[in-house]
C-alpha cells in the first residue's frame, strides 16, 4: 500500500486513501455522507462525464455554489485528467462572476440551484457545459446526478507532472481585474505536507471546514486534512450556532476560522454550555485578532490556538505563530500580535519598497516570500507575474512587517488591500464602479476600524451634483460589486488630496479613523 509520502498530486489524494481506509467516513454535511470509496468513485465518474465533454489536460472546470460536498468529487475528477480546477466566488455580483469564468475559458461549469438566477445574467463565451447541483428547474440545463449517472469510468491514462497547474483561485488586484492564481500540485502537496505535521492532523482526526471553499483558507484547510486522511465535516456557510452544535454532536477536532467569526462564536449563548473539550487545534489566521476574541476565544475552547499567515498566491499558510507562543500571562504575550515563525522551505526578508534592500532586524519594510508553495504565476497575465514575483524567486506579498528574533510582525498594508472579516477587498476595483455613476466627479476608498469585521469600507466622494446621498450611491454600488465591498459609509468632501504626481494621498484620508492606534490595520 505504501505512506501517505505516496501522494504525489491532488488526484493522489482521493485514490490513496480509497484504497487506503476505503469504508471510512470522508465527509458529513448535514444528513449525507461519503465515505472515501464513494469520494473517489463519484471523482472517477465525473473525470467520465468530463471526458465526454472534450475535457482535458489545462482545461478549466469552474464550481460555482456554496459548500456543498459534491465539490470534492469534482476537484478530484477533475485533478485526474490534469484539469484546472476554478472555485467562483459565490459572493461576487453576476458581472465579477461573469469576468472569472469567461478570463479561465471554463469549458465545463458546475452550478448550485442557488445560483441560477445569477447564471441568467451572465454572458460566457463561448458557452461551456453547464451542469446544475441540486435541481435545473425549467433552466433545461443538465442535472448533476443525472450527469455523473450517464458517465462510465473508464482507466485514465493521463500523465500528471508535479508542476501541471491543478488550481486557479482568483484574488483582485490593484487595477480592480481578478488574476487568476494558478497553484500546482507541487504548490498544494508541500503546504498539506507541512500543514499536516504542523496542525497535527492525524487520520482519526475530525476536520471542521466551515470557511467559503473559494477561498484558500477553505478549500486548501479541507484539503489538508483529507491529505491526512481526516474525516471533514462541511457546513455549507458559516453558521456559529450550528458550529457550536456540531463540536460535541461529531466529535470535531480541527477547524480554522477567521476571528470575525471566532467573535460570533464568543456570543453564542449555548457556547458557554457547550462540550467543546474534543477540539484538538484551533486554527485562524486572514485578518488581525484583537487580543480580547484571541483570549476570549483560547478560554472557550480549551485547545491548542495557531496562527497562520499566508496568501493565496503562497498556496496559503508560509507562516505559523505555535500554540505554544500563545501566553497571555506570559512573559513574551507580546508575541499574541506575531504572525509566527516561517515553516518549511519559506523565506521570508524584508525589503525597502523604494530601494529594494533589505532591511535591518526591527525596521519595516514589505514582505517577501520564496517558497515552493509560491504560485507558479497569475493566468495568463506575465506582466502582472513578473511585477509580483522577483528573478531569483521571491513573490512580494504587498504587506509591510518587520522580522524580530525571527518572528514576522504585519504593520500595515504596502498596497490599499483593505481586509473586511477575512476578505480582501481592493479599493481600486471600488473606486473604478463608483466612478460610473454620473453624480461622482471623484472618489477614494479607504479601510476604517470596525470592532466586529476588523475593517469596513469607507468611500470619501467629490460630487458633481449635490441631490446625491448615501442611500443612492449605496443602491448604485450594489448592482456593481458584492454586497462585502459596498461602502458603509460615506464622507462628502469638497477636494480629495494628491501628491504633485496625482495619487491620492490615501495615508493622509486615513489617518483621522486610526488615529490613536499603534498599526494601520485592525
Amino acid at each position: 500500500m505504501g505512506t501517505i509520502s505516496a501522494i504525489s498530486t491532488l488526484a493522489d489524494i482521493s485514490s490513496y486513501w480509497a484504497e487506503s481506509t476505503p469504508n471510512k467516513t470522508a465527509i458529513i454535511a448535514g444528513a449525507r455522507e461519503w465515505t472515501f470509496a464513494e469520494v473517489d468513485r463519484e471523482a472517477a465518474q465525473v473525470a467520465a462525464g468530463l471526458i465526454e465533454e472534450g475535457v482535458g489536460t489545462g482545461d478549466r472546470v469552474a464550481f460555482l455554489d456554496k459548500n456543498v460536498p459534491e465539490y470534492f468529487p469534482i476537484l478530484f475528477g477533475g485533478a485526474k485528467l490534469n484539469a484546472v480546477s476554478v472555485a467562483v466566488n459565490w459572493r461576487l455580483a453576476p458581472a465579477e462572476m461573469e469576468f472569472i469564468v469567461n478570463n479561465a475559458e471554463v469549458k465545463v461549469l458546475f452550478v448550485g440551484e442557488e445560483f441560477l438566477p445569477s447564471l441568467a445574467l451572465m454572458t460566457i463565451t463561448p458557452i461551456p457545459t453547464i451542469v446544475i447541483i441540486g435541481s435545473p428547474g425549467s433552466s433545461g440545463y443538465l442535472a448533476y446526478d443525472e450527469w455523473i449517472d450517464a458517465a462510465q469510468p473508464a482507466p485514465i491514462e493521463t500523465v500528471v507532472e508535479s508542476d501541471d497547474t491543478c488550481y486557479q483561485l482568483y484574488t483582485s488586484g490593484t487595477t480592480g481585474l481578478p488574476k487568476g492564481v494558478e497553484l500546482t500540485n507541487r504548490n498544494l502537496i508541500t503546504c498539506m505536507k507541512i500543514g499536516g505535521k504542523n496542525w497535527s492532523f492525524h487520520e482519526g482526526a475530525v476536520n471542521l471546514v466551515a470557511m467559503p471553499l473559494f477561498h484558500i483558507a477553505g478549500s486548501g484547510w479541507g484539503l489538508a486534512g483529507m491529505y491526512s486522511g481526516a474525516q471533514t465535516v462541511l457546513t455549507r456557510e458559516v453558521d456559529p450556532v450550528e458550529i457550536i452544535k456540531l463540536i460535541p454532536e461529531l466529535g470535531i477536532t480541527h477547524a480554522l476560522l477567521v476571528p470575525a467569526v471566532l467573535q460570533f462564536l464568543l456570543a453564542v449563548p449555548s457556547a458557554a454550555d457547550a462540550d467543546l473539550s474534543s477540539m484538538e487545534v484551533m486554527v485562524y489566521g486572514a485578518s488581525p485578532i484583537s487580543e480580547r476574541v484571541l483570549v476570549g476565544s483560547m478560554e472557550l475552547f480549551g485547545c491548542k490556538f495557531i496562527q497562520a499567515y499566508g496568501l493565496t498566491e503562497t498556496t496559503g499558510g508560509v507562516a505559523q505563530l505555535d500554540s505554544q507562543d500563545h501566553d497571555p500571562s506570559g512573559g513574551r504575550s507580546n508575541l499574541l500580535r506575531s504572525a509566527g515563525r516561517p515553516w518549511g522551505d519559506v523565506e521570508l526578508k524584508i525589503v525597502d519598497a523604494t530601494t529594494l534592500d533589505e532591511v535591518a532586524d526591527g525596521e519595516v519594510g514589505e514582505i517577501w516570500v520564496r517558497s515552493i508553495q509560491v504560485m507558479k504565476g497569475y493566468w495568463r497575465d506575465p506582466e502582472a507575474t513578473a511585477a509580483a514575483v522577483t528573478d531569483d524567486g521571491f513573490f512580494r506579498t504587498g504587506d509591510a512587517g518587520y522580522l524580530k528574533e525571527g518572528y514576522l510582525f504585519i504593520h500595515d498594508r504596502v498596497k490599499d488591500m483593505i481586509v473586511s472579516g477575512g476578505e480582501n477587498i481592493y479599493p481600486a476595483e471600488i473606486e473604478n464602479a463608483l466612478m460610473k455613476h454620473p453624480a461622482v466627479a471623484d472618489v477614494a476608498v479607504i479601510g476604517v476600524p470596525h470592532e466586529i469585521w476588523g475593517e469596513t469600507v469607507k468611500a470619501i466622494v467629490v460630487r458633481a451634483e449635490e441631490a446625491l446621498d448615501q442611500q443612492t450611491l449605496g443602491q448604485f454600488a450594489k448592482q456593481h460589486l458584492a454586497g462585502y465591498k459596498c461602502p458603509t459609509s460615506v464622507d462628502w468632501v469638497e477636494e480629495l488630496p494628491r501628491n504633485p504626481s496625482g495619487k491620492i494621498l490615501k495615508t493622509e484620508l486615513r489617518a483621522p479613523y486610526w488615529e490613536g492606534r499603534d498599526r494601520l490595520v485592525n
